[in-house]
């Protein structure tokens, strides 16, 4: 560790370290749409040329990528801008495992070790056991296929949940419930607390909880009947509801949880219990979810949902006098594909390309998965031209990914259809407009976007 703080406590160090970031940071402040998913990654490695292929397609997936060649400059980068993670050589002209050993000091030096992957031209075993001490969470050999790479960043990246879970607390006493809600907030959890059991209802439609935690004995309405009433919601049917009560008679408590509840918990409740008890749940219910609206290959909505999402989204967009567009995207020559590389191969072609959308669009865009290659696209707040824009840069992109049927490698190309809210007022007219375009991009020779020039339609 004493050579790489000797050179940052050095001046020349320091002003090293910030020549870097600012020469190779890809700037994309100017970007309307950038997105919470976009990961800073360090890639350290003195042989720059045999990289380029792996910063290129890092790139296209929306990464800001920053490349060292020497391991000092990047010992000082880390400490000035901390990235997401770290794609390291080991060997260097300074030690046959520089790179590892840097990843360690660093790692002691902050006390927060550093996301990281090793890509090396060496795989003997005390490369590989640097790599392990350093904490490096996956090891490549040179050459490697960008794709299995940044599958390998992309898990080390993710977060645990896109969202924490939420939880609606009803409860006629505040102090009881901003009591129970802060317990829950401790837990990782985002709470929203009711104290009039009225007000339930709307505050579920409003707020979409995972789980409601409900006090038995509230005046007026009581725990038992505020059950009954969220069961009568046929979307309401699977949501957990959990009783919190003084009651520790046994046989009440089964009585009460007639309405079909999922826990009894007594007053005063143990911390742990509760949040344990409420994550248990509310987890289950989520993972249900997931299995109902997400497409298993891609993750993305399914078709129903993403029809019902793009439902919801207009209906407020009317209300708000708001603008979207919509991309109906088809994979060009799918069925070759399948054909000349097999059906495994066919599926990383949609797992990237699904991948490729959910890396560059936002987080409040709607992606989903039409059904064997389409995919449609609702992006918000913006016109057509501005969607066409965006989609057709993805498709320059995503022409220029490299993919691989055993050790052939071969591309792919997608076609795109644009149509426009509110000149078409309705999901519906939105997706045929779309898909007309679609089809006029497929009849002019594919691998084109093209905006929909349909009039407005009120099917």
């Amino acid at each position: 560790m004493g050579r790489e703080q000797q050179h940052l406590r050095s001046h020349h160090g320091q002003q090293q370290a910030l020549a870097a970031v600012n020469s190779f940071e890809l700037s994309s402040q100017g970007e309307p749409l950038r997105n919470k998913r976009q990961r800073l990654i360090y890639l350290c490695d003195d042989e720059p040329e045999q990289v380029d292929q792996l910063i290129h397609h890092l790139r296209c997936f929306g990464h800001e990528v920053v490349q060292f060649i020497d391991t000092d400059t990047f010992f000082n980068a880390v400490l000035t801008r901390r990235p997401d993670a770290v794609i390291m050589d080991v060997q260097f002209p300074q030690g046959q495992t520089a790179g590892t050993e840097t990843l360690t000091s660093l790692n002691k030096l902050t006390g927060q070790p550093l996301p990281a992957i090793v890509l090396s031209a060496h795989s003997d075993f005390h490369s590989r056991l640097s790599a392990v001490r350093a904490g490096c969470g996956g090891y490549f050999t040179k050459p490697v296929k960008p794709l299995d790479l940044m599958l390998a960043v992309d898990e080390l990246t993710a977060p645990a949940a896109e969202e924490p879970l939420k939880v609606l607390v009803v409860d006629d006493e505040p102090e009881a419930a901003a009591y129970h809600a802060l317990l829950l907030e401790e837990g990782g959890m985002s709470v929203h607390q009711v104290h009039h059991p009225a007000d339930a209802l709307d505050a579920m439609e409003r707020f979409s909880p995972d789980l409601v935690l409900v006090d038995v004995y509230m005046p007026v309405c009581s725990g038992e009947e505020l059950a009954s009433i969220i069961r009568q919601q046929p979307e309401h049917l699977g949501l957990p509801i959990i009783y919190l009560s003084c009651e520790t008679d046994s046989q009440k408590q089964m009585t009460a949880m007639s309405a079909g509840v999922e826990a009894f918990l007594t007053k005063p409740v143990q911390p742990e219990e509760l949040v344990s008890a409420v994550r248990l749940r509310a987890e289950r219910l989520r993972l249900l979810r997931s299995l109902m609206t997400r497409d298993s290959m891609t993750g993305l909505y399914n078709h129903s949902t993403t029809t019902e999402l793009i439902n919801k989204n207009l209906a407020q967009a009317h209300r708000d006098n708001s603008q979207h567009a919509m991309a109906m995207i088809d994979i060009d020559h799918f069925k070759q594909v399948n054909d000349t590389h097999g059906h495994l191969a066919g599926d990383q072609v949609i797992i990237t390309l699904a991948r490729l959308l959910k890396s560059r669009l936002r987080l409040s865009d709607i992606i989903g998965r039409y059904g064997g290659e389409e995919f449609v696209v609702l992006l918000k707040g913006i016109n057509a031209e501005k969607a066409a824009k965006l989609i057709d840069s993805l498709r320059e992109d995503f022409a220029l990914v490299d993919f691989h049927a055993g050790e052939v490698p071969f591309r792919c190309t997608f076609s795109a259809g644009i149509s426009s809210f509110p000149a078409q007022p309705s999901t519906e007219s939105l997706r045929l407009s779309a898909d007309q375009a679609l089809y006029r991009a497929k009849h002019h020779g594919r691998n084109q976007v093209v905006i929909s020039t349909e009039p407005t339609d009120d099917r």
